[in-house]
C-alpha cells in the first residue's frame, strides 16, 4: 500500500509512519510542522519508499501519485495548545479533515481519522464505551479541540453514508512515549522533564483526577490492526488501568530518584476527572489490547528524555 499520513512528523504521526514502514508499505508525510518535527523523520531520508510534504492541510491537497489509504492525524493535541493556537486547531480538525477525506475520496481510498477521548469531555459515564455521547462544554477553552474533533467525526460519518467512503475512526487515549515533545504541557512529559530536572512535580488539583495511559507502540499497533481490518468504528484505543496523577507522580519520582516532591496548584477549567476506555470493542474486533504496563513504558519514556535533555 502507499499511505499518506496527515501530521505524520509529530509524536503519533511519525510512530504510525515507522510501522508502516516496517511492514513494508510506501508512506507519503504531510505536516506543516506548527507542533510536528521534522527530526522525529529524518531517520527516513533517503528511503525510496518514503517522502516528506510541508504542507498545510487545511489547504485543498492534492498528491500526483496513487494513495490506497489516507491518516488524518494532524492536529494539535496538548492542552497548552487549547488557548494558544485555537483557531489553527478548530481549522485543522474541520477545514483539514475535510480536505483529507476528499483526497481519500478522489483516489477511491480507505480513511482513519486520529479522533480522541477527549470526545467523551468530563465523562458521567466511567468507563467509557463507544456508545457515549460525551459530556463536552463546546464554549470552554478546551471546547476548540473536543468540538472540533466530534465534528471530524460527524463529517466523516457523512462522507461515508453519502459518498460510500471507507472510513475508519479511532477515539485515542491517554498515549506517551518517545518524541512526546519536552514542553508539551501534558502530564508525562511535564513529570519526567520536572523530575530530571530535580524539581518538585506539578499537580493539578488534588492529585485524584484519573487518566489511562497506552505506550505508543501500542497504541500504534491498534491504529495498524485498524486500518486493515473491516470495523468502521469508531473504536476506543487505550489502556484500562486507570492512573491517578498522585500514583503517576509518585511513580515518575521513584524511578528517577527525585526528592523534590510534588507542589499542587489550581485545576483548570474543564479538566476531566476521570478518564478510562472501556475496549471490549478492540478486543472483539481486532484481538488487540496494551501489552506493555505503565512502569515499563514510563522507563523508556524516561531514557528517551534523558537524551533529548543531554542527561546521559
Amino acid at each position: 500500500m502507499h499511505v499518506l499520513i496527515t501530521g505524520g512528523a509529530g509524536f503519533l504521526g511519525s510512530h504510525l509512519s515507522d510501522r508502516f514502514l516496517s511492514e513494508g508499505h510506501e508512506v507519503t508525510v504531510l505536516d506543516n510542522l506548527i507542533t510536528g518535527n521534522y527530526q522525529n523523520i529524518a531517520h527516513h531520508v533517503g528511503n525510496p519508499r518514503f517522502q516528506f510534504v510541508k504542507h498545510d492541510v487545511t489547504l485543498h491537497i492534492h498528491v500526483p501519485f496513487k494513495v490506497d489509504a489516507v491518516l488524518h492525524f494532524a492536529s494539535p493535541a496538548s492542552p497548552k495548545d487549547f488557548p494558544a493556537i485555537p483557531i489553527p486547531i478548530l481549522k485543522v480538525n474541520s477545514l483539514g479533515t475535510h480536505n483529507a477525506l476528499g483526497l481519500a475520496l478522489a483516489h477511491g481510498a480507505r480513511f482513519l481519522l486520529a479522533s480522541t477521548s477527549e470526545v467523551y469531555g468530563d465523562p458521567l459515564v466511567h468507563p467509557q464505551p463507544e456508545s457515549y455521547w460525551g459530556n463536552v462544554n463546546p464554549i470552554g477553552v478546551r471546547g476548540v479541540y473536543d468540538e472540533s474533533k466530534r465534528f471530524a467525526e460527524a463529517i466523516t460519518m457523512a462522507y461515508r453514508r453519502s459518498h460510500g467512503l471507507d472510513t475508519r475512526i479511532v477515539r485515542i487515549f491517554n498515549t506517551y512515549g518517545p518524541r512526546m515533545r519536552i514542553d508539551d504541557g501534558r502530564v508525562i512529559p511535564n513529570f519526567v522533564s520536572q523530575a530530571l530536572r530535580g524539581e518538585a512535580l506539578t499537580i493539578y488539583g488534588d492529585g485524584s483526577q484519573t487518566r489511562s495511559f497506552c505506550f505508543v507502540s501500542n497504541e500504534v499497533d491498534g491504529f495498524y490492526r485498524l486500518l486493515m481490518s473491516d470495523e468502521p468504528g469508531p473504536v476506543n484505543i487505550g489502556n484500562t488501568r486507570e492512573t491517578s496523577m498522585l500514583e503517576l507522580a509518585t511513580l515518575v519520582n521513584e524511578i528517577i530518584g527525585n526528592q523534590a516532591g510534588i507542589v499542587y496548584r489550581p485545576l483548570p477549567k474543564d479538566d476531566p476527572k476521570v478518564r478510562r476506555p472501556d475496549i471490549s470493542k478492540a478486543r472483539a474486533a481486532l484481538g488487540w489490547e496494551p501489552t506493555i504496563d505503565l512502569e515499563q513504558g514510563l522507563e523508556r519514556t524516561i531514557a528517551w528524555f534523558r537524551t533529548q535533555m543531554n542527561l546521559e
